[in-house]
């Protein structure tokens, strides 16, 4: 909602003398900091600043009968959200531009023109009507504005964030963040990173870096949860089967540059579905290898990896994968296994999509529908029509291949779920120094991304955990919470066994 209030104003200049001003007003409101107060109402040189914001009537009426010269209140509008912190960076914020109300970040910026209202107009919005139980008095007004429902599912979205920020104090990470998407319509369930603020005190941040979305606006080097899509390339281009082996001596040599192993080790004759198992870099180079360098820069492109996803949110960023055009084999290599190339959270769960759905490109979204004020409605449908990137036969088989992973190899076999099929893989990605070049010795970015179940999916989870710190792995990280989020949406959405 917008709501109504004053602002006590003070105008070092014209003032009296700031002690007498303090013991005045704070008798009024004794809410007022005084050190801050001397410290701004005496800058004798400085503009005229803002002391206390969002006053009630009674208190501003009362510091207007004070008569105080420099002193004086003005009316404010502000957006008051229900949910506080919640999906705050999907939100963003309503904020003043010089004098006028605007959206400044997500939601609220993107839908700007739909959800601006005159000063005398209320302002209802979705999380207000699921919170508080608002119904939304439909008014008069030209056909543009209205009101935006989005496919942020509120108890999902709450327990998301719940099971990010576990995941950021057990392991002191720098970043945390997921998203929940229907693979098949891309509508976002979810989406939350942390650190995030709350968007009824906005200002009391840190640092302003907090208001931007990462899941749009940063990229990374997600590391082996890219090996998937590597491996579907080569089957979607019949140059390997699953069934195919290679000899993994743990080590590669290409362009003088040696590619290990996550262990250094080799494991012999192995077949690509260890490749996707055992996670092994040795594997997807030879995968690469199989398909080409231009054949798997076509695929890897084909994911659009480095392009925007064309989102309904402010702020999105291409990918970087440039060295998709070289002509040395090292750097194709290294793109097979997810680094030297860097996307944003969301076009990799867009890609990684893909691999569940019958290969198709979906366009992800937060917002389903638009209410105007007029009395009508309109279904968002993305402009861009899902594309066709894979054959059915192969997301069929990197799917079997994905689900063997979670009932064999992931943490053991130990998380398999009897009478679901999940299909999963982790990610540990080294981070790119850019003061120095290369990648630092000592940190990490985890990722993990599953679907289920898998041959119908509902959902398609991501995490990922920037720096997480005395752990080396994304299965020992990332695995627990998505297997915690996995039996929840199960259960809360009542999802039917599938085996």
């Amino acid at each position: 909602t917008l709501k109504s209030g004053y602002a006590l104003v003070v105008n070092p200049k014209n003032n009296e003398e700031p002690l007498p001003a303090y013991e005045k007003l704070s008798a009024i409101l004794p809410e007022i900091e005084k050190d801050n107060f001397l410290l701004r109402a005496g800058n004798k040189d400085g503009p005229s600043v803002d002391i206390l914001k969002k006053l009630s009537k009674e208190a501003a009426d009362k510091i207007k009968a004070l008569e105080m010269k420099g002193v004086d209140v003005k009316l404010e509008k502000w957006r008051y959200y229900p949910a506080g912190a919640m999906a705050a960076h999907t939100l963003g914020f309503v904020g003043y531009n010089e004098n006028s109300l605007q959206g400044i970040y997500g939601i609220e910026r993107y839908y700007e023109d739909i959800l601006s209202r005159d000063s005398e107009e209320s302002y209802t919005n979705f999380f207000a009507e699921i919170f508080i139980g608002v119904k939304k008095s439909v008014s008069e007004g030209t056909a543009r504005k209205g009101d935006v429902v989005t496919t942020i599912e509120p108890t999902v979205q709450s327990y998301l964030e719940r099971i990010i920020g576990k995941i950021g104090d057990k392991w002191n990470s720098d970043l945390t963040g997921g998203i929940i998407m229907d693979p098949k319509t891309g509508e976002i369930r979810a989406m939350a990173a942390l650190p995030n603020f709350d968007l009824n005190d906005y200002g009391n941040v840190e640092s302003n870096l907090v208001y931007g979305n990462p899941m749009v606006e940063s990229v990374y080097e997600m590391g082996s949860i890219i090996k998937p899509l590597t491996m579907a390339a080569g089957l979607d281009a019949g140059v390997i089967k699953a069934s195919d082996t290679y000899y993994d001596a743990g080590s590669v040599t290409l362009n003088q540059a040696i590619i290990s192993n996550f262990d250094g080790k080799g494991r012999g004759t192995v077949s690509m579905q260890e490749v996707l198992s055992q996670s092994l870099n040795t594997g997807v180079v030879y995968v690469m290898q199989k398909l080409g360098r231009e054949r798997f820069a076509e695929y890897m492109r084909n994911y659009d990896l480095s392009e925007e996803t064309g989102i309904d949110l402010p702020g999105e960023v291409a990918g970087l994968a440039g060295n998709l055009s070289s002509k040395r084999d090292i750097e194709h290599a290294t793109a097979s296994f997810g680094q030297g190339i860097a996307m944003t959270p969301i076009a990799t769960v867009r890609a990684l999509a893909s691999l569940s759905n019958g290969g198709k490109l979906v366009t992800p979204h937060v917002v389903k529908k638009i209410n105007y004020d007029l009395g009508y409605s309109r279904e968002i449908i993305p402009a861009r029509e899902d594309e066709k990137i894979l054959k059915d036969e192969t997301s069929g088989e990197i799917t079997r291949m994905l689900v063997e992973v979670v009932d064999k190899a992931l943490l053991g076999g130990t998380v398999k779920m009897d009478r679901y099929s999940i299909a999963a893989k982790t990610g540990t990605a080294e981070i790119a120094n850019p003061a120095g070049g290369g990648y630092y010795e000592d940190r990490s970015l985890h990722s993990f991304f599953g679907y289920f179940p898998a041959y119908d999916p509902k959902f398609i989870v991501f995490f990922y955990s920037v720096n997480p710190k005395g752990v080396k792995y994304a299965s020992q990280t990332l695995t627990e919470p998505f297997m915690d989020i996995t039996k929840f949406l199960i259960n809360y959405y009542e999802i039917p066994p599938d085996r």
